[in-house]
This record gives C-alpha cells, sequence and structure tokens, in this order.
C-alpha cells in the first residue's frame, strides 16, 4: 500500500485525551508538517501543533515508529491530544488537507499482516481482544494473538510435510534406490495426524463459546417463572413478570458474566398450544433458540396441575437442568409428573421458588456447569468458524490419504490439500479470499 492513513483509534466522544493514529510513507512528513520539526523515533515528545497557516490546534504527546519496526510495518504515527471533537475536527481537516485519508475498517491490522508482522489468525486476536468483554475471553484472545494457534497449526503443518515427503518419493523415484514400502511409511504420521485433528475439532465448541458466549434457554410454560428466574440471575428488572400468560412474545438476551465466561441467557415465550399468530411466532421462535442453545433450563410450576408442562418436553436434552419453581406452594399433581420425565431424560433437578429464595441456588449450578464445560487445561485449537471448516476439509483430505495409500500420486495430493488447508488458517495461502470479511468486522482505528 504505498497511501497513508489516519483514524481517531479511540472512542469517539468527549474524553481527556484522544489518540489519533496514522500509518504509511507519508506519515514522518505529516508529523513534520504538524510540529514544524523532526521527531526522535520512539521517544515521547510534547509539541504544539499547527495547520497549515500556522493556528494552534493543540498541544499534544507525539511519538514516531519508523519502519519495519512497527504495528503495520510501515512508518507510524501517534498523537495523544486532548478528547475534544474541536480538536479531532482540525486535525483531520488538516491531515486530509495533506493528501492522507481515512483508514478503513481493520486497516491497521490488515497493513500489519500484509507486511508480515502478522498471521492471519493473530490478525483475528486483535480483534478479538478490542471486542473481549470478560477475563477469560480477554485471555483466549491474547493467547491467539501470541501465536499459540499459530504454533499448533504450523507443527501439524510441519508434520504433514515429512508424511508427504516420503509419498513424493515413491511417485518421483520409484526406480531409485528407496525402500519399496516408503509410501506405507507415511501412515504412522497421517493417522497421528488425523486423530489429532479429531480431537481438535471435537474441542472446537469450547473456544467459539468463550468467544460469542455460552447460551442458556430458558423454557417452560406459561407463569412458570421464567422471567422472575432471568431478573434474578442477572440482578434487572429485564423481563416482564406478570400474571397473565403469553406476556413474553419474543426471545429477551440477557448478557450476564459468571466466573469470567460470558454467558447469554434467553428469556422465551411460555411453550403452549395456541392459535393466536403472535403467540405461535413466539413459541416457534422459543423453540428455534432453545435447539441451538448449548444448555436449556427447564422451568416448571410445581403447584401447577394442566399438564402444560408437557409441551417442553420436545425441546429439552439429556444433561439440562429442570428447575421445579414455586417451592413456596402447595404442590400440584405437574411437579410430580415433571420431575419423573426430568428423571427419565437424565436432567439435573433443583427445587427453589425464585420469588421466596431469589436464583435459589440456580446461579452456583450454572457457574459450575459453565466451568465444567468451558475450562480446559490446552488452549482450543479453533476460535471461529473459519478455523473450523478448513481443520475438518484438512482432516477429511488426511483420511482420503490414508485409504489411498496403495496409489501413492493420489495420497500424495490429499497431503498437499490437507497442508494447504492448514496453511489458510494463519493466511500463508490463499489469503486474498478471506481478507475482506476477515477485516470487516474491526472497529475504525484498528
Amino acid at each position: 500500500m504505498n497511501d497513508t492513513v489516519f483514524a481517531l483509534a479511540t472512542a469517539p466522544g468527549r474524553a481527556a485525551v484522544a489518540v489519533i493514529r496514522v500509518s504509511g510513507p507519508r506519515a514522518r512528513a505529516a508529523l513534520a508538517a504538524l510540529t514544524g520539526g523532526a521527531t526522535k523515533a520512539r521517544r515521547a515528545s510534547l509539541r504544539t501543533l499547527r495547520d497549515a497557516e500556522g493556528g494552534v490546534i493543540d498541544h499534544a504527546v507525539i511519538l514516531l515508529f519508523p519502519a519495519p519496526a512497527s504495528y503495520t510495518g510501515e512508518d507510524c504515527v501517534e498523537l495523544q491530544v486532548h478528547g475534544s471533537a474541536g480538536v479531532i475536527d482540525q486535525l483531520t481537516d488538516v491531515l486530509l488537507a495533506q493528501g492522507l485519508r481515512l483508514a478503513e475498517p481493520g486497516e491497521f491490522t490488515r497493513r500489519a499482516f500484509e507486511n508480515g508482522k502478522l498471521d492471519l489468525d493473530q490478525a483475528e486476536a486483535v480483534a478479538d481482544l478490542v471486542e473481549a468483554e470478560t477475563a477469560v475471553q480477554a485471555r483466549q484472545a491474547l493467547g491467539q494473538l501470541e501465536g499459540r494457534l499459530g504454533v499448533r497449526y504450523q507443527i501439524w503443518r510441519e508434520r504433514l510435510i515429512e508424511a508427504l515427503a516420503r509419498l513424493e518419493a515413491a511417485v518421483d523415484f520409484p526406480d531409485e534406490e528407496v525402500p519399496a514400502d516408503v509410501a506405507e511409511q507415511a501412515r504412522d504420521a497421517l493417522e497421528a495426524l488425523a486423530s489429532a485433528l479429531d480431537l481438535a475439532l471435537a474441542d472446537e465448541p469450547r473456544g467459539r463459546r468463550v468467544r460469542e458466549g455460552y447460551r442458556i434457554a430458558v423454557i417452560g410454560a406459561p407463569n412458570s417463572g421464567k422471567s422472575s428466574l432471568i431478573n434474578a440471575l442477572t440482578g434487572r428488572d429485564l423481563a416482564i413478570v406478570t400474571e397473565i400468560p403469553g406476556a413474553t412474545r419474543d426471545v429477551i438476551e440477557a448478557p450476564m458474566v459468571l466466573d469470567g465466561y460470558k454467558v447469554v441467557l434467553a428469556d422465551t415465550a411460555g411453550l403452549r398450544p395456541t392459535h393466536e399468530p403472535i403467540e405461535v411466532e413466539g413459541v416457534r421462535r422459543a423453540r428455534a433458540w432453545a435447539v441451538g442453545a448449548d444448555l436449556r433450563l427447564w422451568v416448571v410450576d410445581r403447584a401447577a396441575k394442566d399438564g402444560v408442562w408437557r409441551e417442553a418436553l420436545g425441546s429439552i436434552r439429556e444433561g439440562d437442568v429442570c428447575i421445579l419453581n414455586k417451592a413456596d406452594l402447595p404442590a400440584g399433581a405437574d411437579g410430580a409428573a415433571a420431575r419423573m420425565a426430568a428423571e427419565g431424560q437424565g436432567l439435573q433437578i433443583l427445587t427453589t421458588s425464585v420469588l421466596a429464595g431469589g436464583d435459589g441456588g440456580v446461579k452456583g449450578l450454572l457457574t459450575a456447569r459453565v466451568e465444567r464445560d468451558l475450562a480446559g487445561s490446552d488452549f482450543p485449537a479453533a476460535t471461529r468458524a473459519r478455523h473450523e471448516t478448513l481443520l475438518r476439509a484438512a482432516r477429511d483430505h488426511l483420511y482420503q490419504a490414508l485409504a489411498r495409500l496403495d496409489t501413492p500420486e493420489l495420497a500424495a495430493e490429499d497431503a498437499r490439500l490437507a497442508a494447504r488447508a492448514l496453511a489458510r488458517i494463519s493466511g500463508r495461502v490463499d489469503a486474498e479470499a478471506v481478507l475482506g470479511r476477515v477485516f470487516a468486522t474491526f472497529c475504525i482505528g484498528k
């Protein structure tokens, strides 16, 4: 890239300090025009910034990072100015007048990738770190930024290339002094790598859940206490609580943090037979959200006796949690029947009264479940759908290669395709095809 870009790197709005970043071949010249002189590299200096007519814009701390030892690999400048709209607008006008242009979302990090400062998976980690809402999300993103994913992919790729070398030898030197079973010698390496990718794919949901949030659907019949439970868990009046059945018509998502993990609770429409069009759509959305959730909390009014609790049976899964609510009221027939159904489907059961006792231990139960499902000793091998797709492609090519070892030419081609898929995760090949999608998710100035 031959042009020079700039952007506000801090959040817009009034603040004590705002940071404007500049990157490109004209960054030094732009800084000299603003300050009226040269600047020492990597040394913070207090300077007066002036426009083309000599008018004072602001007194700022400036930093110069010469190429290639900068974030983008280009000459970079940071201007730490007072965070007022007036100062930022003046600087924007002056920099535009000098021929610089406003950066696009993620353009600084894209330049870092294209100049070899970051792999593509590390560039994705920059966006994840900026967007991290919890300590665990930040740790995962930081580990990826430090190259932990890239190192793992590179180790796998190098092992695959070693196996590929044996296959290539069988193809290219059939009449030379190489062992007759040289292609078969690649089997152990290919099987070990395929098994490693199987384990990585099995663990893929963990990294994605940490990044996007662990999804918990709260389902059940109308007036079972779903909205009251949501409010008790979050400590906020997010959901409307009323004795009128069917008050919740849409899915209400409530983010919260449990022991450092992001969790998304969903209050859903009460599940019951209905012909009212809006409520029918609410029930459809409730069932759809429950299908994609990581865990379902099935709330049952144990004091009821109308049998409507059965409407949720088709949405629960083994390992879900049944909350027998309203323990402060006399037990009805529904409580005992729902308990038997929950035990039969392998659900964890908790009896409580949300109105009388708050969350009644539900938060502690959820914290333990989230920790069990998301904590792990190993860094996850995939944190995005793109990683999972390419790992799956590499794994499938490896199994094809194993099935074709008696035809080394075909096995070698499958091994090459597997290596190519692994390299695409870090952007070592075919990067241009995914750059637009990756960097479109970035904020301006990063």
